[in-house]
């Protein structure tokens, strides 16, 4: 073989097994019941999001994310560790929809709030009315903000 063509070819396989081992090595962790991301738990049941939501009174943060998003990673690393935005998270009942599952819950989410590509957030009451949207991503203190503009748009309801 040409030592141009085993030279690509051998280029072209190290970048192919980076790509391979970047979106199977994301630090989000994940049990039967909770999904973790920076220093938060999300819960990954919607039915129970809503129960909960229901019950404690509190708005529902829907979070869409995928392992091979770039910009779920900056939230992780930025916003979900921020005291700030763990502030306001507690007012919320944490939901994370991973896109990739698959599973008839997570799709109906994404169809019903046009979540196409990750990340977007958005704040909805218990009986899905949306609060606030947040596409794509945002610095923790924009990010605060929407989350503050989500919890007044809940007290006005």
């Amino acid at each position: 073989m040409n030592p141009r063509k085993l030279f690509t070819l051998t280029l072209l396989m190290t970048a192919l097994g980076i790509g391979y081992y970047s979106m199977n090595a994301a630090p989000v962790l994940s049990d039967e019941s909770n999904s973790y991301h920076g220093d938060t738990a999300w819960g990954t049941d919607v039915d129970e999001a809503i129960e909960t939501a229901a019950a404690e009174d509190k708005p529902v943060l829907v979070y869409f994310w995928t392992t091979w998003c770039t910009y779920c990673e900056e939230y992780n690393t930025n916003a979900y560790t921020d005291p700030g935005v763990l502030d306001r998270l507690e007012e919320f009942v944490l939901l994370a929809v991973n896109l990739d599952d698959g599973s008839e819950s997570a799709k109906q989410l994404q169809t019903e709030y046009n979540a196409n590509y990750p990340p977007q957030h958005v704040a909805i009451t218990p009986g899905g009315e949306i609060l606030v949207e947040i596409n794509g991503y945002a610095e923790p203190d924009a990010f605060a903000t929407y989350l503050d503009d989500a919890r007044a748009e809940w007290e006005r309801r």
